[in-house]
């Protein structure tokens, strides 16, 4: 822990100088998953551990509690002020790695009996390995795999003795509930480890064949104990907007992947496997030491080259990552890697390698470092740390000279410590300087100063649930709305629903990476659809942003009897969508010209464009609208630039990655024609009727309708939603929030049955009157891990009562038998 912060202090970064740690996930994601959580932690949230108000205009939260928030140091966000939220952030980075470094030394005795000192020093290399260093650090509940490593390593190791088989799966179901993902890759590391310890075990087969049935059945109790974390987040994914799919690129370069034995460097998609220069000596002596045998020699190496293969091969690259090629790197895995070489490491340092055996641990350390010094990992990092191996081997080698004097082994073994302090300090601080060079790394802006001035302004205006107040300019990260305590459309989870992403999409807001980042709605009309109230604007002011106030439906509204809901009728364009939903006329959309003759719009997908150049003229179309009205554009899938009324768009979509948003192009001019030229990026069609001319008068009386029409009052709690209509109200109650599965309404207290939808949002028909709605949100998947977990604590619980009730019985059997209480005790101490 000291040696990480060390290398943060001299790098500048949080909380120890300017720099900012929210890169990538860790500030589009969960920098603001942790400040909602310290708001539910206080009640300052709208919502629960169930349903989510603030993103995606409502969205489930369970199962992204479950996997981005159950490592136990996520809920010390509570205790720290909102603005101070990165801070405790960076303690499940340092106080994960401090554990899981304690534990690692913990395993490493039960591996083999030696120095708790010598254990805690390469359990140093473990808590700061290059996958750490590289990966783990940005996703705080990736952490918890660290610590779930030795904990199940533990669990075996009473297994393979015999003893604890209820605490082994307690210890099981925390490594499970703390992060499922990466436990699933330690839980395969350290079975692996099992099976070679029980193949070199001395007892028979059969004794043995007990030992791997306890542990089978001691995993199955402890992951199914840890039901609801599973089944909840693997309903969810069913559920959820496909990800974009993952193509794996091939193997790196052999050379290339030995390279990244040596600590401080970051090349490419290669497996993050260096955990120390210590640590890579001794893995390199360990086939040299004598006084380990020759099959426990092989059986250990050959579970590293194993191991090491698998994280390459596609087949066993799906089965670490529970049959699915990972967005992002492929090598997540390499973590359990790290596991066994300090595994390793440590069965060759506990053996006191001799002189020899040490120095050709070094010689081929140097053929490794010479094999791979032309390649582009190789740069300063990893060229100062491999030459202070040359410190390391020569303390080992005192050691090993000095073996009968303890006051100098002492001495030794602090300068080895001190040694190994510094040169971890060093790989971690050389990793985050080339990481932080390269621009996908750069750190999103999350607690600054313009980010608090945004939460301040929108909680000033906060109104749920009568209307929404929404973040907007997506400034700041991927998850605004949580970051900045709003109820936007911004949201980006792996767990985010496909009937959300679709009903967003179709009613015309923006998205990126396929739709599992969703964005706000930029137009009136969305903005309306969703009952926004409030919302904010880039702007050139010192906040960079302006907070505006529009006239808002409320979040629950009512439609004629009659309305055509989901499955009724078509949509011709997005216009009309929008149209359907308000339950007005609200566009013009006018056809299209185009101007010098091109070819004509393809049914079905719209009119075609060519790739222009850059100093193409595009193509021009025109179209005619009523004077006075504002010109909308939606080509959701254009890559290129648009010129209208004054106006220049660059959209970047991109089918089916990124979709743009519904643009605003201007007013229309009072000959009413609006004018478009298009410049194409690539060959691609767009919408046969882009462009739609608003009537601002017809939007401002629809809103005065509806919220006439409305509920008396709509109530919201943690994962429900409701409203008072006047008695005897009919026709159709719409909620503005996308129907996910799970919502059950009931109207004047009759039977839940699951809504109908308008436009992807809730639909309730009234019937013939009606005077109250309410809405509940259930979590699909959590009744069925519920029942899972609680057969496993019977079991549980029973095996307890058995083993107490046949303990005591055994004790007052003892008791009632002297003679046999005495043989008992001759027979121990002759044992």
């Amino acid at each position: 822990m000291a040696a990480y912060c060390l290398a943060m202090a001299v790098h500048g970064t949080y909380p120890f100088g300017g720099r900012s740690r929210a890169v990538n996930d860790l500030g589009n994601q969960f920098v603001p998953f942790h400040a909602h959580l310290r708001d539910l932690m206080h009640g300052e949230a709208h919502g629960d551990l169930f349903f989510n108000w603030a993103s995606g205009y409502g969205t489930p939260f369970l199962a992204d509690f479950f996997t981005y928030l159950m490592n136990p140091f996520s809920w010390l966000v509570g205790i720290f002020p909102r603005h101070s939220v990165e801070f405790p952030v960076f303690l499940v980075t340092l106080l994960s790695v401090g554990l899981a470094a304690a534990l690692m030394t913990v395993f490493l005795g039960r591996l083999h009996e030696g120095s708790p000192w010598l254990r805690a020093l390469l359990s140093v290399g473990f808590g700061l390995s290059a996958w750490m260093v590289s990966d783990g650090f940005s996703d705080p509940m990736w952490m918890w795999g660290l610590v779930a490593l030795p904990l199940l390593g533990i669990a075996y190791d009473w297994c393979l003795r015999r003893r604890r088989w209820v605490t082994g799966a307690l210890l099981v179901t925390v490594c499970w509930a703390g992060n499922f993902y990466t436990a699933a890759m330690a839980t395969i590391g350290m079975a692996l480890i099992l099976l070679v310890r029980v193949l070199l075990d001395g007892r028979p087969v059969a004794e043995r064949l007990r030992v791997v049935a306890r542990a089978v059945s001691m995993t199955g109790a402890g992951i199914l104990l840890a039901a609801p974390v599973l089944t909840v987040g693997l309903k969810a994914s069913k559920l959820s907007q496909p990800a974009p799919e993952a193509v794996y690129q091939g193997p790196p370069a052999p050379l290339d992947y030995l390279a990244h034995l040596i600590p401080g460097g970051l090349v490419g998609r290669v497996p993050h496997i260096s955990v120390g220069m210590l640590a890579l000596l001794l893995v390199a002596t360990y086939p040299f030491v004598r006084r380990a045998p020759g099959r426990e020699r092989v059986a250990w190496l050959a579970l590293v080259a194993l191991m090491a293969c698998s994280l390459v091969w596609k087949p066993t690259i799906l089965l670490w990552h529970g049959l699915a090629m990972p967005n992002g790197s492929p090598y997540r895995a390499s973590i359990a890697l790290t596991a066994v070489l300090v595994c390793v490491a440590w069965l060759a340092l506990a053996r006191r390698p001799r002189l020899p055996e040490l120095l050709r641990g070094g010689a081929l350390v140097l053929v490794l470092v010479l094999s791979v010094s032309t390649t582009a990992y190789m740069v300063t990092g990893p060229w100062i740390l491999a030459a202070g191996g040359l410190v390391l081997l020569g303390l080992l080698l005192a050691l090993d000279r000095f073996r009968g004097d303890r006051r100098v082994r002492r001495g030794l073994t602090v300068a080895l410590a001190g040694a190994v302090f510094l040169s971890s300090s060093y790989t971690v601080l050389s990793t985050t300087r080339i990481r932080d060079a390269i621009e996908w790394w750069k750190p999103k802006r999350t607690f600054d100063s313009q980010a608090l001035a945004a939460y301040g302004q929108l909680k000033a205006a906060d109104a749920w649930p009568a209307s929404r107040t929404d973040p907007g300019p997506h400034s700041f990260a991927s998850n605004d709305p949580m970051l900045l305590a709003g109820q936007g459309g911004g949201y980006y989870s792996s767990y985010l629903p496909a009937v959300t992403a679709d009903a967003l999409h179709r009613l015309g807001a923006g998205w990126y990476i396929q739709g599992r980042h969703t964005r706000s709605f930029d137009d009136p009309v969305g903005r309306a659809v969703m009952g926004v109230s409030t919302y904010l604007e880039p702007d050139a002011g010192p906040d960079g942003f302006v907070r505006r106030s529009a006239l808002a439906p409320p979040v629950v509204t009512l439609r004629p009897a009659g309305t055509p809901l989901d499955g009724t009728v078509r949509d011709v364009s997005l216009f009309s969508r929008q149209e359907r939903v308000m339950g007005a006329r609200l566009y013009e959309v006018p056809r299209l010209a185009r101007g010098g003759g091109g070819p004509r719009p393809v049914p079905g997908r719209g009119w075609p464009l060519g790739a222009d150049g850059a100093d193409a003229a595009g193509t021009s179309f025109t179209a005619v609208c009523a004077p006075g009205s504002e010109a909308y554009w939606y080509a959701p899938w254009l890559r290129g630039r648009v010129d209208a009324l004054g106006t220049t768009l660059r959209p970047a979509g991109r089918y089916p990655m990124t979709s743009n948003p519904l643009y605003r192009l201007g007013t229309v001019p009072a000959d009413g024609r609006v004018a478009v030229r298009v410049r194409s990026a690539q060959r691609q069609y767009i919408p046969e009727s882009p462009v739609g001319c608003l009537d601002r008068a017809a939007l401002d009386r629809t809103v005065r309708q509806l919220r006439a029409t409305g509920p008396g009052r709509v109530d919201s709690s943690g994962h429900g939603i409701g409203a008072a209509f006047a008695p005897g109200t009919a026709g159709t109650a719409v909620l503005s929030v996308p129907a996910v599965p799970g919502w059950l309404c009931a109207v004047d207290g009759g039977p839940a049955r699951v809504p109908r939808t308008l436009g992807g949002l809730i639909a309730v028909e009234l019937g013939d009157g009606a005077s109250r709605l309410a809405c509940s949100y259930r979590t699909p998947g959590l009744r069925l891990g519920l029942a899972a977990s609680g057969a496993a604590a019977a079991l549980l619980l029973a095996v307890t009562a058995a083993h107490l009730l046949r303990t005591r019985t055994a004790g007052s059997s003892r008791t009632d038998h002297p003679s046999r209480r005495s043989r008992s005790s001759f027979r121990s101490q002759r044992s």
